[in-house]
């Protein structure tokens, strides 16, 4: 990872990555779609290297790697199906543990005690995230026609808490981190039931749900690898605060194996429903970013606030809802909506993070002149 981020290599990787992107299109024209696939993700995976050696594009190269390692699951999804005997899927969950572990080493009871300081913020972001997002799932899944375990995956995406990538898109906006913190700590706690409440509602048309499992299920996922990291944050401050050094790119590298291990395992499956599902999962995050920040200024939270609330609403935890497709409704195919639309969520809240960051820069550039013209007035 140090390596990648080598300032003066970036010259370099974004001269092979437009060579690489040249050429896949060039492929792609020609008909010939492994060596396009081929010359797309290296394309990509140069960018997202390039950004990590940039200061001022580093926090948008997750975006770009969890794309790359999208294309390389579309183009040779047998490479990541198993390898040397060993099934890919069987990682899955450990993986997800190992990022819930990750994030819980970020919490600390101070997060939950923040509750009491800021109680609307709060029950307003957590009470949207589990009613507009399984309820537009739902919406959405029955407007594109989805059907059976893909539409109860794009519901389960939906009933989902948030994860670790809402803080961060939350810290590239310069929105409230605290909130976001506490909102991803808040609607976790609340996982085991709100979840499965959402999933016997909304979901049990198309696939039979039993909420007993899957509390279970997202007790060992989720909540017990967070309270596992919680504690070592609280009583193991030292090896928190080394840990934290590589526990984030862990994550990151998690994440990007997770989303490539589910597409490459249903790549036949997600090309027969591609358009309707990549519809509905850009509808869905969309509206969670508007109802999120519409019903914030609603109830008469500012700005910053309302901001970090859309993208808390917005982005759910896409690890979880692969976890729970594969160890609960163990079916790759519930969860091709989390690895279409957590890239897709990424990518977007990357860039309405970016455009939220340059408007306060603009709008405090313009007070410090106003200030600085009524002083030498």
């Amino acid at each position: 990872m140090r390596g990648l981020r080598n300032p003066a290599a970036a010259p370099l990787l974004l001269a092979l990555s437009g060579t690489a992107l040249a050429a896949a299109l060039a492929f792609h024209v020609t008909g010939m779609s492994r060596p396009a696939g081929a010359g797309l993700t290296i394309g990509l995976a140069s960018l997202a290297a390039a950004a990590l050696g940039s200061q001022r594009h580093r926090r948008l190269a997750f975006a770009v790697w969890v794309l790359a390692f999208a294309a390389c699951a579309m183009s040779f999804p047998e490479a990541l199906i198993s390898w040397g005997g060993f099934e890919t899927k069987r990682a899955v969950v450990p993986l997800v543990q190992l990022i819930m572990f990750g994030m819980g080493t970020t919490l600390a009871l101070e997060d939950f005690a923040r509750v009491i300081r800021m109680p609307k913020a709060v029950l307003t972001g957590v009470a949207l995230q589990y009613t507009v997002m399984p309820l537009t799932g739902w919406t959405y899944a029955n407007l594109f026609g989805l059907r059976g375990e893909v539409a109860a995956g794009l519901i389960l995406y939906g009933s989902c808490a948030g994860g670790v990538s809402s803080n961060v898109i939350t810290y590239i906006a310069g929105a409230n981190l605290a909130l976001s913190v506490t909102m991803t700590a808040v609607s976790t706690m609340m996982s085991p039931l709100m979840t499965p409440l959402a999933m016997k509602t909304l979901a049990g048309q198309h696939l039979p749900i039993e909420t007993a499992p899957m509390m279970v299920s997202i007790l060992k996922l989720i909540l017990a690898p967070v309270a596992a990291g919680l504690l070592v944050n609280r009583y193991l401050p030292r090896f928190a605060r080394r840990a934290s050094r590589w526990l984030p790119g862990v994550s990151m590298w998690g994440i990007c194996a997770v989303i490539a291990i589910t597409i490459a395992l249903s790549r036949d499956d997600l090309v027969a429903v591609a358009g309707p599902l990549l519809a509905a999962a850009v509808l869905h995050n969309t509206t969670g970013y508007a109802v999120g920040y519409g019903a914030a200024r609603g109830v008469g939270l500012g700005r910053i606030d309302s901001r970090t609330v859309s993208i808390e609403v917005g982005m759910q935890n896409g690890g979880m809802a692969t976890g729970l497709a594969f160890d609960v409704l163990k079916s790759g195919l519930a969860a091709l909506p989390s690895a279409v639309e957590g890239p897709w969520a990424a990518v977007a809240g990357a860039g309405l993070a970016s455009h939220w960051r340059r408007s306060r820069q603009t709008v405090a550039a313009a007070g410090r002149a106003s200030a600085s013209g009524a002083s030498s007035g």
